[in-house]
């Protein structure tokens, strides 16, 4: 098809033609309407990348790293422009004395193919970006908080002592329409917000900074959040099926793959007996427990979940039809391990909601606790009411890394950008869920991965005080994967003395980097 000749390929003609018998003046008259247009489409392009160089000391060790600050273009098959999707990758500069096989000095340390990791990490949400896992716990920079996750009064930047960083690269992305990632101009941004969309989606971004890093022959990794535990089972095998891409091993944060494990919906009994031991959890930490429970942490929950999918699990499966008597032994129990009065589970019919447990547990000193970690508490408008006017764990961080990611960005990687930087967005809601299952379950895609590539390893992450993933529900469905006996050892959960966000305590912090740097240390040398 011929196509049309565009105004500012015939204007530049005209004008000579005209030159000889036009005043200098009429030569100069305004722009024409396509260089104006080509003005504003400038303004529409994201801004260039920011490069920059910096220094950490992890372990003893300083480690010189490149910050690449930037946006990657989500492309279709005949490379159309979906979206933008912003990134920032960090990469370990090589030391002096490393050198090519040909024995030319190298710059970065992931230059030798298939030595160095490189590891894509995300938050969830869905509608979160990634400053939670980059400023809170893996990148070489963190938000100031108190030693036990606490917020502090004056908001600041640290270096980060258990980054993980002197391990692997790290590449942290923005899933469409959060932080400043954007769809393109035009593009429906629907076509990015559900379950299978936003995997295809990363994993697309995936493949093309594989192919524009360089890294196709390096250890490959996946670390995701909450909801991000989500997406990474369904990228474990989306990017083998799809795109061909194998894995090393994926880091699961305070996971969800089951939501049956977290839906306190009429008809499924699942989640109470799931939640109940990090109830106990909840109330031994303050302090509601009898004498004979309040000694041992570990023994206390040890009981709990013992019970949970024993005497607790058979009643709840009885509905109705549970004995009187036994109804009372079973209240009795179950007031006991969550610091709850008997009457109020018996109100609740042996079925405490996360809302109704948050509200209940401090109601008599006029606080709630936090559904993120239950460690913190919160003051509603009034100790009446069913549930907790917000979540005092969110609140505790939301100002303190909003205030540092936005500070960072512009200040110490000099990336500038207009545009809003959607810490949490509800932007990508509805959120398009396949109605294949009553209850979104992506544990088959990780079984399917893990299955396929027997050497693929899974570490995951669960905190004690979390009431938004509970760590007995990410253990449930380990053992509900229904994995080859001899694919069972590659997963290893490991528990911790926080909540959702587990690096906010800085115990745990240096336990979830020695867990990670095992982990990441045993796939090298296997």
């Amino acid at each position: 098809m011929i196509k049309p000749l565009r105004p500012s390929l015939l204007l530049p003609a005209l004008v000579l033609a005209f030159a000889p018998m036009c005043p200098s003046s009429t030569i100069a008259a305004d722009p024409p309407a396509a260089d104006k247009a080509k003005d504003e489409d400038k303004k529409k392009e994201p801004p260039k990348p920011s490069i920059t160089e910096h220094a950490v000391t992890i372990g003893g060790t300083v480690v010189k790293y490149r910050v690449t600050a930037g946006v990657q273009p989500q492309l279709d098959d005949k490379l159309k422009v979906k979206a933008n999707v912003f990134n920032i990758v960090y990469e370990r500069l090589a030391d002096g004395d490393e050198k090519d096989k040909e024995g030319k000095p190298l710059t970065l340390a992931a230059k030798e193919p298939g030595k160095r990791p490189i590891t894509f990490a995300f938050n969830g949400g869905p509608g979160s970006s990634s400053v939670w896992l980059h400023l809170g716990a893996l990148g070489p920079r963190k938000v100031a908080m108190g030693a036990e996750g606490e917020r502090l009064a004056a908001t600041s930047l640290a270096d980060n002592p258990e980054s993980w960083l002197d391990f692997t690269d790290l590449v942290f992305i923005d899933p469409v329409s959060t932080g400043f990632s954007r769809p393109h101009e035009g593009e429906d941004p629907n076509q990015f917000h559900g379950l299978d969309e936003d995997v295809r989606s990363v994993g697309d971004f995936i493949r093309l900074h594989l192919t524009r890093s360089q890294r196709w022959l390096s250890p490959k990794y996946l670390c995701g959040e909450s909801y991000g535990t989500t997406r990474a089972a369904g990228l474990a095998r989306d990017l083998s099926d799809r795109l061909g891409i194998t894995l090393d091993g994926i880091v699961l944060v305070s996971p969800v793959l089951n939501f049956q494990t977290l839906s306190f919906e009429p008809g499924n009994d699942t989640a109470y007996w799931l939640f109940m031991p990090a109830y106990t959890a909840t109330a031994f930490y303050h302090k509601k427990l009898a004498p004979t429970l309040d000694a041992d942490l570990e023994k206390t929950i040890e009981q709990a979940t013992a019970w949970a999918q024993s005497e607790y699990v058979v009643a709840l499966s009885q509905g109705d039809a549970l004995p009187p008597a036994k109804r009372d032994e079973v209240a009795a129990r179950l007031a006991a391990l969550t610091g709850l009065s008997v009457e109020f589970v018996k109100r609740s019919n042996l079925r405490v909601s996360i809302g109704a447990f948050t509200k209940e547990l401090l109601r008599d000193q006029g606080k709630t606790v936090g559904r993120f970690d239950s460690r913190y508490t919160g003051i509603d408008r009034s100790r009446e009411g069913t549930g907790p006017d917000y979540d005092p764990s969110y609140t505790a961080v939301q100002g303190p890394f909003t205030a540092s990611l936005n500070a960072y960005l512009r200040g110490e990687l000099g990336y500038e950008s207009d545009l809003n930087y959607e810490i949490l967005t509800g932007n990508v809601h509805p959120w398009n869920y396949p109605a294949r299952n009553r209850y979104v379950n992506v544990s088959e895609s990780l079984r399917s991965a893990m299955t396929k590539n027997p050497t693929m390893r899974v570490l995951v992450v669960s905190g004690y005080y979390d009431l938004a993933t509970p760590f007995f529900a990410a253990t449930y469905t380990n053992t509900h994967l229904f994995l080859d006996e001899s694919l069972r050892g590659n997963i290893t959960q490991t528990f911790h003395r926080s909540g959702h966000m587990v690096y906010l305590r800085d115990a745990d912090m240096v336990k979830l980097k020695r867990d990670a740097a095992a982990f990441y240390q045993a796939g090298v040398h296997r």
